[in-house]
This record gives C-alpha cells, structure tokens and sequence, in this order.
C-alpha cells in the first residue's frame, strides 16, 4: 500500500495555484495557512453567491416579522370591529292599524290561566263575528268571562265555576268504581240499583254491560277501579235538584247557547258535543281590560303607566272620568276619537286603532307628525297608491347621532323628506335620513387605517398580520407533516426492499391517484355542514394536507438510500452490530437531508397557495378567523374587486412574494447542495 506524503500533497495544491514552494519542499509551518473548509460552510458560501436566493431569505425573514411580530406592536385586533357616526337612509316609522287585543291589568291579585290568556283574542273575534255581549266558559277548572263594556274594549274576569248538572244527549260519566269499597262514585245524581247490579260484572280491562234498559260501558283505570259511562239524555244533576226557576231558565238558555241567571244565581254553560254541562258561577273578578286602541299623548315622548290606560278604558263605559296619581281626567267621544282631557281642560291623548311608533317600537314621535302620517296614508288609500313622500321638521342630529339643541337646551329641527312604502302585509314603512352608530365597512385606507376597512369592520393591515401567521403556519405544519409521513415511510421501503418497498410503493401510487383539490372540496363541504368551528378547521385541513402529500418525499427517501444503503460505511454499520433503526435514522437519513430541506423549502410556496384557494372558495379556514384566503374571499366579487382593490392588492402581493421568496431559497439550496446541477 503507498505511503500518504503530506509534502506531495500539498506541492500539488501550491502548483494548482500558481505557486511554488520554497526549494521544491513544503515545510509542516505552511500547512496552517491551507484553508480547509467544512462542508456545511461550503454549502453556505455557495448560497449567499446566490443573488435571487438571497433575495429571497430577505423577503422570508420580512414576511416572519410581519406576521409574527408585527401584531405585537399593532395597536388594532384581528378580530376588532370599528364603528362610525354615519348619515343612513333608514325605518325610521312604522304605521298600520292594529288588529291585536291588548291587556292591561285591573287586579294584579287576579290569576288567570295563561291558555285563557292566550285565547284572548281569538274568543274576542269570535263575540265579534256571532255579535255578541259575553262569553264565558271553563279552563284546567278555572271559570271565565269575557264582556264588552264597548266598542273595541273588553273585560276578562275570573270566576269561580262548580258543575251543577248535565243536559242533553250525551255519552257522559256516571261515576267510578272503587274495587277496594266496591262501590260506585256517582259523578251526577245516584242511580238507584246501579251499585248492586255492577257487582261481579266488572272484568278485565273494559266491556258494558245493561241495567234498567241502559247500556253502560266501563273500562279499567288504576288497581282495581273502573270509570263507567252511559249515553243519557234530558237533565241529570250533580247533587241535589235545583228548584225554582231553574229548569225553565236553562231550557231557555240551551237555545242559545249563552249562560244565564236564576233566582238571584248565575250559570254558564259549556257545550260538550251535543249536551251542555252547566256552572254554578260565583265571586266574579275582573283582572284584565283588552281594547285594540292605542293611546297616543300630546306631549312628545310621554310615557304613560298601563294602569292610566286601564283605569281611562274602564271610564269610557262608566262615566267618563276617573282619577290617576291625585290627578282628575275625563274621556269623551269626539266626533268619532275618544279624547283624554286633564284637569284643566287640556287634550291629553287620544285613543286610536292607527298606531304610529318608532321603528323600533318607542313612543317618541311629535303628535303632530303621527297625525300627518296618518292623513298621508289615509289619502295612499284613497288613492289606492303604494308609496307616497312626506317633508317634515325632524329633530336635527350632530355628527355623534346626539340632537342638536339650542342654548336653551331646545331641539333644533330642519326639514326631512320620509318616503312612505307599504308592504304586503298592510303596513307602512317610513323611511329617512338618520345619523346613526354604524359599522365602518369598506373605509377607504387612512391615517387610522393604513390599509382600510373590511365588509365587516375589520382593520385590513392587521388581518393581513394576522392571516400571514395562519398561511405561513399552514405551510410549514403540513411540510413537515409530509417530511415526518415521507421519511418514514421511504426509509422502511428502502432499506428493507423486497415485499416491504412494493408495499409502500403501491401505497404511494394510491396516493399519488388521489385527486387531492376534489378531496378537499369535499371534507370543506362536509366541515361546512358539521358547522365545524374554525380552530378545528384548520387543523383538520392541515392534517388533510399533510396526509395527502408524503408520497412524493416517500419516494424521494426510498431512491436516495437505495444508492447508499450498499455502500462501505452501511457495510461498517452492520458489521458493528447497530440497530436497524439506527442505521436508517442515524446514518441513512441525514445523507438524505440536503435534499429534503430543498423539497420542503419548494413544497411550501405550493401548501400556502393550495391553503389561500381553499380559504378563498369558503372551504378552508373559515370567517372569523383571518387567512390570505379568507380576506381575499370577502371581496370576491367582481363589483367588490373593483371598488375595493385596497383589501386584496396587497394580500395577493404578498402571496406572490412569499411564494416567490420560497422558490428563490429552494433553487438556491439546491444549488448550494449540489453544484453539479447548476452546471
């Protein structure tokens, strides 16, 4: 074997580079002074030759800072929302004639079933259309009346109802067996007889049997007890017969259904298929008063108790004066409107079926202003129109929404035009020009938004910060989702080979078959309907991502170790004895890393665009949660991309430019790394 000579050695180098060496000998002094670099120094000073891949490290590290340290110093949110005082034209009134019956309480220590309370106005229709004064009747055993004190104005009272007897032809109870007494229960009047004839009969769960030319039925109901029945006819009593007049009132009354009084005595009957089961009814309670008419005051946003109402209500039937809070008032009719006056003579309020309110329901328009709406509307009816104008004094706004006053503190006002719309289901809608607390969207860029707003009053610049956290997140997770699945995968394949590599390679080639933009189309389409949450999303798609993407890398590492896996270091390896897994991880692997730090460097400009697609189709990352997907999709209207090129300008640049920045590093390592390539 030859003999290694140092001095021969590095008389070569001198002569490779145009030097010689003192009288043709190097001296063991001169070798401090060759420069030996190593080979991860080589790599690098190949990079940074690289003009374009340094370029590219630039812009990488910018865009890190941007989105990673640039929300630090932010003064805005991804998710803040920003408002504004802004003129809007708006509801400002709503108007219709109102059909519902409204309750106001006479006696809160009055309870009510809510089934009658709710029943209301539909019982209140029914009196209407059969014309009639009063309607009583029995709820969960509760008694009621209802009674028309006027035109459009109602009582409900409760009342307390005991069944007295039964009429007409009916199949009803006669009473219950008790099988531990062995008696009957009558419900109504005893039937003489019954009791004995029943004993022994009752069997299994139900059957009839006949007594005295009736047939009775009966049907089992707990332990040994059964409810019987039979079909009657004519009067049957609960207790004693009532005498006097009775009996000639409630034939009377059957005829008409109503209740009726007898000897000082009120009844009410309830009509159960073709028979009537008759109340005795006593210690009535008025509770509610129920009128379809609204009280509109002469003094602008005065706020009138329900009790003054009621209390005005109950005064049109009586009298027409009543009292509230040590303050007299009258009610009368006049011509039509029934006008409250107070004390001194002066109009109060009106009652009126055409209501007038603010949109959003608050009695705080001008008496004036709700009877010239009402003549307007009342004129788009005769004239059979659906949209009408109305200029009048609205209380003027500052540019906070506040009304302007005077020095005084009185409202200022100014002219407004208000178009009058009617809608389908009768009611008039008053639109105006109003100065509202609005949401700031689509605000042009400016000195408190550099980059504008969003649909959605987000600040522009800082969901832009913020998406760059998400896009560049997504990019670097799934790669290395990929590199940890690929590594795996590739190493086994091939360093084993045989039954193990075709395996794992027709693994890859089903992979490889996926249509993975279809795929993933379909898991957003599936997450959108599982109203999967956004945090959840993105992890779902990044392990998707990743998932569907180390085929490549799997192939990548299973060709690079079957070049290396004979060579003479592998054979050293094996004949010391180390472990399978260390022999691939530990000396196969890293001879394999050069390349996959270029293949992943490359692979993420493509995850980050697959990502913003996604995102941009609404099937990725979704809203609230900000991505360069997701902030492009808010504008992605044809209209929208026009008007609002400030939003997705600068999100598509600086998804060009990552993508770019990538690129460069990625063809600058593989330069680096094998310079053979190059050339």
């Amino acid at each position: 074997m030859a003999k290694y000579n140092l001095n021969e050695e590095l008389k070569a180098r001198e002569a490779a580079k145009g030097r010689s060496t003192q009288n043709g000998e190097v001296h063991l002094d001169d070798v401090s002074r060759v420069k030996v670099l190593s080979p991860g120094r080589k790599v690098f000073k190949r990079f940074i030759r690289n003009r374009l891949a340094v370029f590219g490290s630039i812009l990488l590290i910018t865009m890190f800072v941007f989105s990673f340290i640039g929300p630090l110093f932010y003064a805005y949110g991804q998710k803040q929302i920003f408002y504004k005082y802004d003129k809007q034209n708006v509801n400002y009134a709503l108007a219709k004639e109102n059909t519902a019956y409204n309750g106001y309480s006479l006696d809160d220590s009055v309870t009510l079933d809510r089934t009658i309370v709710n029943a209301m106005n539909s019982n209140i229709k029914k009196m209407i259309a059969a014309d009639r004064d009063k309607l009583d009747g029995i709820e969960d055993e509760m008694g009621f009346e209802i009674n028309k004190l006027a035109d459009e104005i109602y009582t409900l009272s409760a009342a307390d109802a005991e069944l007295v007897a039964s009429v007409g032809d009916r199949v009803s109870e006669v009473g219950t067996y008790d099988g531990v007494r062995k008696e009957i229960v009558f419900k109504y009047q005893p039937i003489e007889g019954l009791n004995e004839a029943v004993q022994g009969k009752l069997k299994g769960s139900g059957g009839e049997f006949v007594f005295d030319g009736v047939t009775y039925t009966y049907k089992k109901t707990v332990g040994k007890n059964y409810a019987i029945s039979a079909e009657q006819s004519g009067l049957a009593y609960v207790g004693s017969p009532i005498g006097g007049s009775f009996e000639r009132a409630l034939d009377a009354a059957t005829q008409t259904g109503e209740g009726f009084s007898a000897d000082g005595q009120d009844y009410m009957l309830v009509k159960i298929g073709d028979a009537y089961d008759v109340y005795r009814v006593s210690n009535v309670r008025p509770a509610l008063i129920y009128t379809r008419l609204r009280l509109d005051t002469f003094e602008t946003g005065l706020s009138v108790p329900d009790a003054f109402k009621a209390a005005a209500l109950l005064a049109v039937s009586g009298d027409g004066a009543f009292s509230f809070e040590g303050r007299d008032f009258t009610i009368a009719d006049e011509d039509g409107i029934l006008i409250v006056r107070d004390d001194a003579g002066q109009e109060f309020a009106e009652f009126s079926t055409f209501v007038v309110r603010r949109y959003n329901g608050d009695d705080t328009m001008d008496y004036d202003l709700k009877k010239a709406v009402a003549e307007a509307v009342e004129e788009m009816a005769a004239m059979g129109r659906k949209e009408s104008s109305l200029v009048y004094n609205l209380p003027m706004q500052n540019e906070d929404g506040s009304y302007a006053t005077d020095e005084d503190g009185n409202l200022l006002y100014n002219e407004t035009e208000m178009v009058i719309t009617q809608r389908d289901t009768g009611e008039y809608v008053l639109r105006a020009d109003q100065i509202n607390y609005i949401i700031d969207m689509f605000a042009s860029p400016s000195g408190k938004h550099l980059l504008g707003t969003d649909g959605d009053g987000f600040d522009v610049l800082a969901r832009i910060m913020y998406g760059g956290r998400v896009s560049l997140m997504v990019g670097f997770v799934v790669v290395f989702l990929e590199i940890f699945l690929g590594i795996i995968m590739g190493g086994l394949a091939g360093y084993y080979g045989g039954w193990v590599d075709n395996l794992i390679m027709r693994l890859v080639d089903i992979f490889y078959c996926l249509p993975s933009m279809p795929i993933m189309i379909i898991l957003g389409a599936m997450m959108d309907a599982m109203r999967m949450a956004s945090y959840k999303r993105l992890v779902v798609m990044m392990a998707a991502l990743g998932i569907m993407g180390w085929a490549g890398v799997a192939r990548l590492v299973r060709g690079q170790i079957l070049s290396l896996r004979e060579q003479e270091f592998m054979v050293a390896t094996e004949a010391t004895g180390i472990k399978v897994s260390a022999r691939i991880f530990r000396h196969l692997v890293p001879n394999v890393m050069p390349q996959l730090i270029v293949t992943a460097t490359m692979g993420m400009g493509s995850i980050i665009i697959t990502e913003s697609t996604l995102s941009f189709l609404g099937l990725g990352v979704k809203h609230p949660l900000a991505t360069w997907g997701t902030i492009i999709n808010s504008v992605s209207s044809a209209s929208a991309m026009a008007h609002y090129a400030f939003i997705w300008i600068p999100v598509g640049l600086l998804i060009c430019l990552t993508v770019i920045a990538f690129n460069f590093v990625g063809d600058g390592l593989r330069d680096a790394y094998d310079p053979r390539a190059k050339r």
